[in-house]
């Protein structure tokens, strides 16, 4: 009986000193400090989510995973363009970035600046929450990176210091600041403007020294910057395109986390990005306008296309729209197309 009793003891003792040393060496992998990049700051809604999203973190590992988000995209020299590729390998940990941003390194990103391609938020649901969404995930794990939830930086509106935009006529002339996607330099050039590729850290700088006449980026992104304060007193609500937010994580580092770890990052990722989508819609509702009517009060003319007029900026994009559908795969746009028309329908 002793000797039974003492080999238990053994076999109990090895065992807890394997599980120990096996904790250990999980814990030993893991960095004191995870790098989390961000185009914007962290006052906007999209900054929002990187805030939430790490506080998350923190609280349900117990302290275990660490994160620290850099603004500005200051770990790529404030290139957002370079972000995704900086993910790639390894330079950032982290990120919630944009569809638009990265799109240069997943054409399929492309899909969500198709021209008027999404009517409203029920239309940009359909695509994130469906199988459009799971299709445009896998992708992105193909590209290795490991996409987790999604967020919302929300419809791109067009202001400029020159005059109010209401037809496609009225942006003849106009140099406007878009972000490096050739996608936006072929749906400028067909409205007739000067699309100008600049980053965002640029791109004040250059609409206060009017070296650019306007931009076009979500209502939060363009009151939370003051834009009315360096000249973009006209503003045209027309919906063109909305950029969702995606959050990821480099794929080494999320292999070097334990099964019980990368759940809790990914359900805090789904978390936080629910949260965030309801703040970036925040005052841009019939029910509360309360965003735009701040907006107002700064002196800024503001115009809602039409009916008509709405037609008219399709038709004058239809062009870069058929051009970009089979660059970023026919398939993929028809089941966004067919998607966005069972919306419809459900919803009538």
């Amino acid at each position: 009986m002793k000797l039974s009793s003492l080999l238990k003891n053994i076999v109990l003792g090895a065992s807890l000193v394997a599980a120990a040393t096996s904790t250990a060496y999980a814990q030993t992998k893991y960095k004191s400090e995870y790098k989390l990049s961000l185009v914007v700051n962290t006052t906007f809604p999209w900054g929002q989510a990187t805030t939430i999203w790490s506080d998350l973190v923190r609280e349900r590992t117990n302290g275990r995973i660490n994160i620290k988000v850099y603004p500005g995209t200051s770990l790529v020299q404030g290139d957002q363009t370079r972000e995704f590729t900086g993910i790639r390998q390894g330079i950032i940990d982290m990120a919630v970035g944009s569809t638009i941003n990265w799109s240069p390194q997943v054409r399929e990103l492309n899909l969500f600046s198709l021209p008027f391609l999404m009517p409203d938020y029920a239309a940009v649901d359909a695509l994130t929450q469906g199988e459009v969404g799971k299709k445009i995930f896998e992708r992105i794990e193909k590209a290795g990176v490991i996409p987790l939830a999604w967020g919302e930086n929300g419809y791109r509106q067009l202001s400029n210091s020159q005059r109010l935009v209401k037809t496609p006529e009225d942006l003849k002339g106009l140099k406007l600041r878009v972000v490096g996607s050739p996608l936006y330099i072929d749906t400028f050039t067909a409205l007739g403007a000067n699309p100008v590729q600049m980053s965002w850290a640029d791109a004040q700088p250059a609409l206060a020294s009017q070296a650019v006449d306007g931009q076009e980026n979500p209502l939060s992104i363009y009151n939370g910057s003051k834009l009315f304060n360096v000249g973009q007193k006209y503003l045209t609500l027309w919906n063109y395109v909305n950029d969702p937010l995606i959050f990821v994580v480099n794929k080494e580092v999320w292999n070097s986390w334990t099964e019980e770890d990368r759940e809790i990052v990914r359900q805090a990722a789904i978390d936080a990005g629910k949260q965030e989508v309801v703040i970036a819609r925040k005052g841009m509702t019939a029910d509360d306008a309360s965003l735009l009517k701040e907006i107002q009060s700064q002196n800024v003319e503001v115009h809602h296309v039409t009916p008509e007029e709405h037609a008219a900026f399709v038709a004058a994009t239809k062009p870069v729209y058929d051009k970009w559908k089979e660059r970023i795969g026919t398939d993929l746009v028809e089941l966004a197309e067919k998607a966005i028309e069972q919306r419809a329908k459900s919803s009538n």
